[in-house]
């Protein structure tokens, strides 16, 4: 049995990505397992997309949910075809205002829980299979008043480049989506709304399925890091040139 493991997957891009890989791999998915604390959302994008799929309402941040979805695996002895590391969260503040509860949890589930995952799956798949991060335009430079969730970015995009060097030899590709600003749950969920970042009131909004399908599609050609839009992929570039200290006042949020 061949399946797909989609985390975050109960909104936004997430269940974006649920349709893209059922529109891409339908003929080669057996069983999705969707990820996400919200149950009945997860019902509702399986019963959405008509799709088979295995309901895991779990807190990635909690260790024992990664030790259930090594069970499920080991009881299935399922062949992971792709999995797409979606879950995440960012907070919009100065990093002493945000507090400590906030702070570490952005830790515990943008690096934490993907390292976590990823470890636990990575043994069930075969050549030709690949892994998804979902990243940031953040991660390219450091943004002051997102300080912990830029930070967390910029380690999956490390972290990308490197398991996707350690992989090649099983021919598995890992594959980083770098996405910017979308409207998502993602931006309530941060305290983004109009008025409360000048960055993210200018800048050029991402659509989440146009995302998902392109960076889907890159992640199984083999690309090692997809960036959406002509202005974010020039920001890249940008902050591979400049010093970071000058490229801050302009990624500040």
């Amino acid at each position: 049995m061949k399946i797909a493991i989609i985390t975050g997957a109960s909104s936004g891009l997430g269940a974006e990505y649920v349709e893209a890989v059922k529109n891409r791999f339908n003929d080669t998915i057996d069983e999705y397992w969707l990820i996400a604390r919200r149950e009945e959302r997860l019902k509702e994008v399986a019963r959405k997309n008509g799709i088979n799929a295995r309901i895991f309402p779990l807190d990635l941040t909690d260790k024992n949910s990664i030790s259930a979805i090594k069970q499920a695996l080991t009881d299935s002895n399922a062949e992971v075809k792709l999995l797409i590391n979606n879950s995440g969260f960012g907070k919009l503040g100065y990093f002493e205002d945000i507090g400590a509860l906030d702070n570490m949890a952005m830790s515990d589930l943008n690096v934490t829980a993907v390292n976590g995952i990823t470890s636990v799956v990575i043994p069930s798949m075969k050549k030709g299979s690949f892994i998804l991060n979902v990243c940031s335009i953040a991660s390219f430079a450091p943004n002051p008043r997102m300080t912990v969730y830029c930070s967390t970015k910029a380690y999956i995009l490390s972290f990308t480049k490197s398991l996707r060097y350690e992989l090649k030899r099983k021919g598995i590709n890992v594959c980083a989506a770098c996405p910017g600003p979308m409207d998502t749950e993602f931006l309530p969920v941060a305290g983004i709304g109009d008025g409360s970042s000048k960055t993210f009131d200018t800048l050029p909004r991402v659509n989440p399925k146009t995302m998902a399908i392109k960076s889907l599609k890159a992640a199984d050609k083999g690309k090692c890091v997809y960036t959406a839009r002509l202005f974010y992929k020039f920001y890249r570039i940008l902050a591979k040139i400049l010093p970071h200290n000058l490229i801050m006042p302009m990624s500040k949020t």
